[in-house]
């Protein structure tokens, strides 16, 4: 792609559990998004006793998740030092020296496709044909013995045990040492959206016309994953092909993302125009995932995004990805196939469609 502008779309090529997919970008420098376009949700009455109430965050819910696929969330009831903190510490974190963070390379965990740990500044690359992401990224898995809801971790059905794999030394928190106040933020982080990511299930199950209980025990240990993000500022003149992170969408569900002021956010409109996800304070972006298309046959919009951080300044983000327990399998809900419809996509377990994502992003590099 160019970074001039021209009177006829360019073309943008994305790595898909189906095989690469194209799509037209109109030569139109992105804008700030509409509030019509990616809305702000009030979701505090999700916890109302009032089904009224909950519902009608549901049908917002709903709106967003059909139009484009995005919304900015307020009334979380997470606390802003709860996410200061971890704000604080990841940046403590990524400013050390390379040498100190290897020791908490992804490369060194026992379970290495987990991909838990540290990743350097263009390791990455989400999208096989733009550039290497300019981001250093540290990610962690779901770990029950964090998990709160979890009484007695021997209790786990040994089907779902089998996925939750840990290193037995506890890495990578084991060797953070440097920067100790790190691990009890970020965690403590982590489990308070785990807990609202939980309530978010039983809201979005209510949008999709079922029972709010419907998915629970599907989302006992949950795929909850966190990816703190720490972005360098991008060279001045830079081209269009030159990325943060890359063009693309998520794997599972949904995903809950805090960003700091500085911005570098992008959605892809259905138009094909790039729209900024301008950050707003006290809030968290979300987004739907390829698995929540699928099992809703294309309702629920998977929406293209991308960062490009051409602030001037380093930008972090914590982005937290939620899916079923990775042993767990849907299809089709029949409460998204009307009458005359067919079911575009066969059923498939969570494991087996992440499993699917990365071959196919891989692939793509190769071809």
């Amino acid at each position: 792609m160019s970074t001039t502008t021209t009177s006829s779309p360019t073309t943008l090529w994305l790595a898909t559990g189906n095989g690469p997919i194209s799509r037209p970008i109109l030569p139109h420098p992105p804008r700030d998004a509409l509030p019509s376009e990616i809305p702000l949700i009030d979701i505090s009455p999700i916890l109302s006793p009032s089904l009224s109430a909950r519902q009608s965050v549901a049908t917002q819910i709903r709106h967003a998740a059909t139009t484009s696929g995005f919304f900015y969330m307020t009334g979380h009831g997470i606390p802003t030092p709860v996410t200061e903190a971890a704000r604080r510490a990841s940046l403590d974190f990524f400013r050390q020296d390379n040498d100190t963070k290897k020791k908490v390379h992804t490369s060194l965990s026992e379970h290495h496709k987990y991909k838990v740990g540290w990743k350097g500044n263009q390791e990455l690359q989400i999208n096989p044909f733009e550039s290497r992401d300019q981001r250093e990224s540290f990610s962690w898995r779901y770990d029950a013995r964090y998990d709160p809801s979890v009484e007695d971790t021997d209790k786990i059905p040994e089907e779902v045990a089998a996925f939750l794999k840990t290193d037995s030394d506890g890495f990578p928190w084991s060797k953070t040492g440097d920067v100790p106040h790190f691990e009890k933020a970020v965690v403590e982080c982590w489990q308070a959206v785990l807990e609202l990511g939980r309530a978010l299930v039983r809201n979005m199950a209510l949008a999709l016309g079922l029972q709010e209980t419907a998915w629970d025990e599907k989302f006992a240990y949950p795929d909850a994953a966190v990816a703190l993000n720490w972005y360098p500022t991008q060279k001045p003149g830079s081209g269009e092909k030159d990325v943060s992170i890359g063009s693309h969408t998520d794997f599972q569900l949904f995903t809950i993302l805090w960003q700091d002021e500085v911005g570098g956010l992008q959605v892809l409109d259905r138009e094909g125009r790039w729209l900024r996800a301008r950050p707003m304070e006290g809030t968290f972006v979300v987004n739907f995932g390829d698995y929540m298309q699928r099992i809703t046959n294309d309702r629920f919009l998977s929406t293209v995004h991308r960062v490009q951080n051409r602030s001037g300044k380093e930008r972090l983000s914590m982005a937290f990805f939620f899916g079923f327990n990775l042993n767990e399998s849907c299809g089709v809900l029949d409460t998204c196939v009307e009458e005359g419809e067919e079911m575009k996509y066969e059923e498939v377990s969570c494991f087996e469609w992440t499993q699917r994502r990365l071959k196919a992003m891989h692939q793509a590099k190769v071809e």
